[in-house]
């Protein structure tokens, strides 16, 4: 049988349009905890020829997502933050790294750290969450 968190993260991606148009895959997920990654293609580039912010930021946001989604809770955003420490590159493969840092009542913090594929840290995210009612899917009565 699948985790709370596999199940809860299986509802989310099936609905996930945006995730999945960015090229973004969950590699891991666990109760608290999401890792999601993509690599940088041409349409990911902004005018310097990097990975445009937005979508470091979209992948952060993402993971976020999953690990404060992962106990068949529903969960939104209540506030994000970036720092950008180096820029993705044409052809990189970026991991997304989500861990709680804290959950208390209705509301999260989480840490996302953002590397590449050589293990360069090129963002890290902090994101606050809250609980809002509903479920992601129907769990069986045992």
């Amino acid at each position: 049988m699948k985790s709370i968190a596999e199940q809860s993260a299986a509802a989310m991606w099936a609905g996930d349009e945006a995730s999945k148009w960015m090229g973004f895959e969950i590699t891991s997920i666990t109760e608290g905890a999401a890792t999601l990654e993509m690599t940088v293609a041409k349409h990911h580039c902004n005018g310097h020829g990097m990975c445009h912010g937005g979508i470091t930021f979209a992948l952060a946001d993402s993971a976020f997502a999953f690990a404060c989604n992962s106990r068949n809770q529903a969960t939104v955003a209540q506030h994000n933050s970036i720092t950008y420490l180096a820029p993705g590159k044409l052809g990189d493969r970026l991991t997304a790294t989500a861990r709680e840092v804290s959950l208390t009542g209705r509301s999260g913090i989480y840490d996302v750290k953002v590397t590449t594929q050589a293990g360069v840290t090129i963002a890290e995210f902090r994101g606050h969450s809250r609980a809002i009612k509903g479920k992601l899917f129907e769990e069986e009565k045992a």
